[in-house]
């Protein structure tokens, strides 16, 4: 089974990740975020990844830590699940409208991590959220996951909206990338030889 289970713990945060690449989408994240939960369980909803988050964070201060630390376990757990990437598909898109918002995502398991982030929120906050936060997530997933992620915002005028057609987009892309590849078991999606 693709399974991971990755820790981090800082001075600024104590997280536990684990996920299943093979999951039917179940979910159990505790961050202490609420809005962020809820992204993180659309994220697992929609790529059929099983994802559980527990973390603790200086939510004293505000939610950067506690967001960007996330990302970067999940990156971390991702990396560790796929192993060497054999038989997987590796790329993965999808256009994903929510009611006003429209967002595409493209992303290659390259192992070669690139953010490209043309995703503008009207408001600077979704309710306590800061709007930012969302970018910041995706980059440390990017990072430490190894993904080149290309996401665009072809429409949206609500941040709600906007923010959670990311994730899902995303999902529903990685979905795509993650899942074995019949035509191609056990071979490496690459002519280089490794990725």
């Amino acid at each position: 089974m693709r399974k991971a289970t990755i820790t981090r713990k800082t001075a600024e945060t104590d997280i536990s990740v684990e996920i299943n690449l093979d999951g039917s989408g179940s979910y159990s994240n505790q961050t202490g975020v609420g809005f962020f939960d809820h992204m993180l369980d659309q994220l697992s909803r929609h790529s059929l990844i099983d994802i559980a988050v527990n973390a603790k964070g200086d939510l004293h201060i505000d939610d950067h830590h506690t967001v960007e630390d996330c990302g970067i376990a999940l990156g971390q757990a991702l990396t560790q699940a796929l192993g060497d990437k054999k038989g997987i598909r590796r790329y993965g898109h999808f256009a994903l409208a929510m009611d006003d918002a429209q967002v595409t995502t493209a992303l290659d398991l390259s192992g070669r991590p690139y953010l490209i982030w043309n995703v503008d929120f009207p408001t600077a906050k979704i309710g306590t959220f800061d709007t930012e936060l969302v970018r910041e997530f995706f980059q440390a997933l990017s990072t430490h996951g190894g993904i080149t992620l290309h996401v665009d915002r072809i429409h949206g005028i609500n941040s709600h909206h906007i923010a959670e057609a990311a994730f899902k987009s995303v999902a529903k892309a990685l979905r795509m990338a993650v899942e074995p590849d019949p035509r191609a078991a056990g071979v490496l999606p690459s002519t280089k030889g490794a990725l």
